[in-house]
C-alpha cells in the first residue's frame, strides 16, 4: 500500500534548479512505486499560483499550470535533438502542465544569508495544504533556509524527512533553540554529499544518511562522441579554466564548451587564439544539458560545482576529469584533460566506467531507497487503538506525578498527601518520588480509598529522568536511558516519560526518543508545573506524531497542587487494566499559578532548612 508523500521545495518552481530537479526526479519515480506524492512549491507565474489557490479550495491536486518541470517522455523527447537545437524543445515542453505540484505563492529570493519571512498568505497556503493532505511524510530540502521547507517540517504533524544538497544552505534558523525544535520534528536526515552532511551536522546534530543526486539514464546517455570537452564554469574556479585552456593549445581537433549552470556566473574570457574552439553555453537544466554532455567526451567538473552535473556527465559516457589534490593544484585538471585527450582506450574505458556507476544512482534507485526509508519510518507509528476495552467501568481522575518528602525537593508527608487528594476528588495516584522509593512503599501501606501505583522518577546518565510505575524495587540512578527503560521492564513495570520536552531540565534529545519509542509505554504530554506551556504542546504534538499512549500529572511538590494535571480514565485494579484504561483517557487540565506554586514549594523547602 503506497503512502501519502508531501515533498516541499522552496525554490520556484517555475525556474529552473538543481534542487527541483532533484525532486521532480524522485517524484515521478514514488509515483511510479505506488505512493501519492504532492509537491510544494513557490512559483513566480500567476496562472500557477492561481492554479494552486483553486487546488486548495477544492481540497485536491491540479495541475500546475506552466510548470517549469516536465515529464520523462518530453524530457526524452527534447535530448533526442542532435546537437543544442534540442534546448528550444525542451523548454517549449516545459511550458505543459505537471499534475501532483501546487503553487502555494510567489517566489522571493532565498540565500543563505536570506532573512526575508514567509508571507502570511503562503503560510496560510502551506498550512491548509498541510491539513487537507493528511500526509504520511512531510520532506522538505533544504530546510536550513528561511522558506517553505523549513515552516513544513516545523508545523507538520506528519513523520519528518530533510535532506540537504549544498553546504552554502545552512544558516537558518539562527537560534539553537529554534534549530533544536526542528530537530525534534525530523525523523531522518539526507545529504547528497559526505561533505554537505558533515557541514549540516555543524548546525543540525544527528545521524545523516548519505545518498546521491540522481539521474535519469535515458535522457543522458551516451551517443556518438565528439572530441569535445565540457567544462564546468564558476568564477572561482578560473585557474582550473585556464590550465585546461593552456592544454587545448596542445590538442588539435578539440574544442572545448565552458558550461554555465548557475545564473549571475559571469562569462569566462576566451583566449583570442581559441576563439574558434572555444564556447560559452549556458544550460541550468537538465533537458538542455542532456544532447551538449551526451557527445561529450570529456567533462571537468568545476571546484565547487553541482554534484547533479557531474553524475550526469558520468551517465553519459563522459570521462571525467577531475584527479585528487584538484582544490589545492587547479593545474591537475589541464594535465588530466590532456592525459584523457591524447589516449583513447583509456578514455573510452573511463567513460564506460562511469556510465556503469552511473546506472547504480538513478532517480528509480533513489526512489527505492527512498521508499525503503520511508516504509521503515511509517512503522514507528503505532497501530490506533481497539476502542474502550473497559467501557463498563467508572469514571474516575488519576495523577500520575507527584512527590512526598522522600524526594530531595518536596516537604510533603505521605499521610498528607493520601488525605489531600481524597479530598481533591482523585481516585487513583502514582507517587513518583526523585530517585527513591520509599514513599511509594509507604503510601501502600497506609489505609486509604485510593488506587496508589508505586513509582519511582530516576535521573539517567545525562538523557534527562524516566518514571517507572507499578515497581516493586527501587532503581538505582545514573543509568543510562536503555538501561533504565529495561530496569523498570525486568520489574514488569511501565516505562512513563515525564515532561520530554522541557528545556529547563535535563531531557532526552530527539534521537534518543525516536530510538526508545517502542520501549516507552506512557508519554507524558500534559504536566501541570512547566513554566512554558509550549513544552506541553510539543509533547502533544509528538505522541498524536507516532499514536503514543498518553498520560498527564501534576508533579506536585506541594498540597496545592496536587491534580492540577490529571487524567479521566476507566477505572483499573491492575497494571494491565491500567494500560488498557488509557486507550480512552482524557487529559483534565486544572492549572494554578505557577509563581504561586512555586512561592509555596519554596518557603516549605526554606521551613525545613530552619528545622
Amino acid at each position: 500500500m503506497g503512502l501519502r508523500v508531501c515533498l516541499v521545495t522552496p525554490f520556484a518552481w517555475s525556474r529552473p534548479h538543481d534542487v527541483n530537479e532533484h525532486v521532480d526526479g524522485l517524484a515521478r519515480e514514488l509515483r511510479a512505486l505506488g505512493h501519492e506524492v504532492t509537491v510544494l512549491a513557490p512559483s513566480t507565474r500567476t496562472a500557477d499560483l492561481v492554479a494552486g489557490r483553486r487546488a486548495l479550495l477544492d481540497g485536491a491536486e491540479a495541475p500546475l499550470v506552466g510548470a517549469d518541470q516536465k515529464g520523462r517522455a518530453d524530457m526524452r523527447g527534447a535530448a533526442a535533438k542532435p546537437g543544442l537545437t534540442g534546448a528550444t524543445s525542451g523548454r517549449d515542453a516545459r511550458r505543459r502542465a505537471e499534475p501532483g505540484v501546487i503553487a502555494l505563492g510567489p517566489a522571493l529570493p532565498v540565500s543563505r544569508r536570506s532573512r526575508i519571512g514567509v508571507p502570511v498568505g503562503v503560510r496560510a497556503n502551506l498550512a491548509l495544504a498541510l491539513q487537507r493532505g493528511r500526509f504520511d511524510i512531510v520532506h522538505g530540502f533544504e530546510p536550513a533556509l528561511p522558506s517553505l521547507s523549513y515552516l513544513a517540517l516545523r508545523d507538520s504533524h506528519a513523520l519528518g524527512v530533510a535532506t540537504f544538497l549544498s553546504a552554502e544552505r545552512l544558516g537558518y534558523p539562527p537560534g539553537k533553540p529554534q534549530r533544536e525544535r526542528l530537530l525534534s520534528r525530523l525523523d531522518a536526515l539526507l545529504a547528497t554529499s559526505p561533505e554537505v552532511a558533515a557541514a549540516a551536522a555543524v548546525r543540525l546534530p544527528g545521524e545523516y544518511r548519505v545518498i546521491f543526486p540522481g539521474v535519469d539514464p535515458e535522457l543522458f546517455h551516451p551517443e556518438q562522441k565528439r572530441r569535445r570537452i565540457v567544462l564546468e564554469w564558476r568564477p572561482a574556479s578560473r585557474p582550473l579554466a585556464r590550465s585546461v585552456l593552456r592544454e587545448l593549445r596542445e590538442l588539435p581537433g578539440w574544442e572545448l564548451v565552458m558550461l554555465r549552470t548557475k545564473p549571475l556566473s559571469g562569462r569566462p574570457a576566451v583566449p583570442r587564439a581559441l576563439a574558434g574552439r572555444v564556447s560559452v553555453r549556458t544550460a541550468r537544466d537538465g533537458a538542455t544539458r542532456a544532447p551538449l554532455l551526451n557527445e561529450a567526451a570529456i567533462f571537468v567538473p568545476a571546484l565547487d560545482g553541482l554534484d547533479r552535473v557531474t553524475l550526469e556527465a558520468a551517465a553519459a559516457g563522459a570521462a571525467i576529469a577531475a584527479p585528487p589534490g584538484l582544490r589545492a593544484q587547479p593545474e591537475l585538471a589541464g594535465a588530466a584533460t590532456a592525459r584523457l585527450a591524447e589516449d583513447d582506450a583509456l578514455r573510452e574505458h573511463e567513460g564506460r566506467k562511469n556510465r556503469k556507476r552511473a546506472e547504480g544512482q538513478t532517480f528509480a534507485e533513489l526512489a527505492r531507497e527512498h521508499d525503503a526509508l520511508y516504509r521503515k519510518l511509517a512503522k514507528r507509528r503505532r497501530a490506533a487503538g481497539n476502542g474502550d476495552p473497559l467501557s463498563g467501568r467508572d469514571w474516575i481522575v488519576c495523577d500520575l506525578h507527584m512527590h512526598t518528602s522522600w524526594s530531595h525537593d518536596c516537604a510533603i508527608e505521605v499521610e498528607d498527601l493520601l488525605t489531600h487528594a481524597e479530598t481533591e476528588g482523585l481516585s487513583a495516584i502514582a507517587i513518583t518520588d526523585h530517585n527513591a522509593f520509599g514513599g511509594a512503599l509507604e503510601a501502600l501501606a497506609a489505609t486509604t480509598s485510593l488506587t496508589v501505583i508505586p513509582g519511582e522518577e530516576i535521573k539517567t546518565d545525562g538523557q534527562g529522568e524516566v518514571i517507572g510505575l507499578f515497581l516493586s524495587e527501587e532503581i538505582p540512578r545514573g543509568l543510562p536511558f536503555a538501561e533504565t527503560l529495561a530496569a523498570i521492564h525486568e520489574q514488569n513495570g511501565v516505562a512513563y516519560l515525564p515532561h520530554p520536552f522541557d528545556r529547563m531540565h535535563s531531557i532526552p534529545d530527539a534521537a534518543t526518543l525516536r530510538r526508545h519509542l517502542d520501549e516507552i509505554d506512557v508519554f507524558e504530554v500534559y504536566n501541570a508545573r512547566l513554566l512554558f506551556d509550549a513544552y506541553n504542546e510539543e509533547a502533544l504534538r509528538f505522541a498524536r506524531k507516532y499514536n503514543l499512549t498518553m498520560g498527564a500529572g501534576s508533579d506536585a511538590h506541594v498540597l496545592q497542587g496536587v491534580g492540577t494535571g490529571a487524567l479521566r480514565m476507566r477505572e483499573f485494579h491492575d497494571r494491565e487494566e491500567f494500560l488498557a484504561s488509557l486507550g480512552s483517557a482524557q487529559v483534565l487540565r486544572r492549572p494554578k499559578s505557577l509563581l504561586y506554586l512555586q512561592s509555596l514549594k519554596w518557603a516549605a523547602q526554606a521551613k525545613e532548612r530552619v528545622r
